[in-house]
């Protein structure tokens, strides 16, 4: 009797252990009562680029790979045209986790990492593959690293080309030619002194005022790239431009290590892998936008001169290099020994 009680339990028993296990195979526990579905993740890009510049275009290649891998578990929601705010509060609201991601220019950066001053150094590059060489070798990886002690997570390197000289006065053909000249730069003293070393007379300004103050003769001319010449109409009000490609300065793509930290490993891992691989996407998409910009730029009949030889350009800017520190001298001495 004892026996066949026994056989009934147990068999009661295991028929119990299978309607549980059956339980959760339906709803992918183990446990006999249902977990609820994994939400999903959502983090914000921030970008100061409207929405079909090539940089924002990166910026959706990076979010898409990041919703493909993770099967639509971690969704990463662009915002372009400043909608979070200009460059300088979101790189804050960056650090403190207020917002995920952001996309900038590497020479608001210096202030956490003086390092990145030695990228930005005029006529450092010998040309663009010089540049991509540096940033995808352990050099650049050191540089994406060195923001962490910030509060930033590098991710990956957006290109944004080659910035030249342009102006409403005349043709630069020679250094002596921008004596003289009101020169609008970014308010970054390598700039100034850059400008300042060429006998042009530096002029800061915010990037919106530019038009206006071409037009007005508040300054004779500025420096960037074909697509920000051509994107922004400076091209209409300065018809002189030399393409000397004083700096290369790349673009950046940082994440909060805050956001990050929340993230398992494997998530950090995803997400660092869709930026780097968004890089080749933006490299063509710039390039592409850099081909149309010049195309209708020397359309309108702008005076386009590429000097046959910078040396002497280079030369004046000795002064900027003697005032480096031993540590970036030696960042540039790396730098320059790259692919020789």
């Amino acid at each position: 009797m004892k026996k066949t009680i026994v056989f009934i339990l147990v068999v009661l028993l295991s028929a119990g252990m299978l309607f549980a296990n059956g339980q959760a195979d339906k709803s992918g526990s183990k446990d006999t009562k249902a977990e609820p579905a994994q939400e999903q993740i959502v983090l914000r890009l921030a970008e100061t680029h409207p929405a079909d510049y090539p940089t924002t275009k990166g910026d959706y290649e990076f979010a898409r790979l990041v919703g493909e891998r993770s099967n639509g578990r971690i969704k990463i929601e662009v915002y372009p045209g400043r909608q979070l705010g200009e460059e300088k509060a979101v790189i804050e609201q960056v650090q403190f986790g207020a917002i995920d991601f952001t996309r900038v220019s590497i020479s608001p950066l210096s202030a956490f990492s003086p390092n990145f001053d030695a990228l930005q150094m005029p006529y450092l590059y010998r040309n663009a593959e010089h540049m991509w060489q540096v940033l995808n070798s352990p050099i650049g990886d050191e540089f994406l690293n060195s923001l962490e002690p910030a509060g930033f997570v590098g991710l990956s390197w957006f290109d944004s080309g080659a910035r030249s000289f342009y102006n409403s006065v005349h043709p630069i053909k020679s250094v002596a030619d921008l004596k003289g000249l009101k020169i609008r730069v970014q308010q970054s003293a390598l700039m100034v002194g850059l400008v300042e070393a060429l006998g042009a007379v530096a002029t800061p300004m915010p990037f919106g005022e530019v038009y206006s103050a071409l037009q007005t003769g508040v300054i004779d001319g500025a420096e960037n790239n074909w697509p920000s010449y051509y994107s922004t109409s400076h091209y209409e009000v300065a018809k002189y431009y030399t393409l000397d490609e004083h700096t290369r300065v790349p673009e950046i793509t940082i994440a909060s290590k805050i956001t990050m930290d929340k993230l398992s490993k494997e998530d950090q891992e995803l997400i660092k892998k869709a930026a780097k691989d968004s890089m080749d996407f933006q490299i063509k998409a710039w390039a592409d936008y850099e081909k149309v910009a010049e195309d209708a730029v020397r359309a309108n009949g702008n005076e386009i001169y590429e000097l046959p030889d910078n040396s002497a350009f280079q030369a004046a800017m000795q002064p900027l290099y003697d005032k480096l520190s031993p540590q970036l001298k030696e960042v540039v001495a790396k730098i320059r020994a790259v692919g020789k």
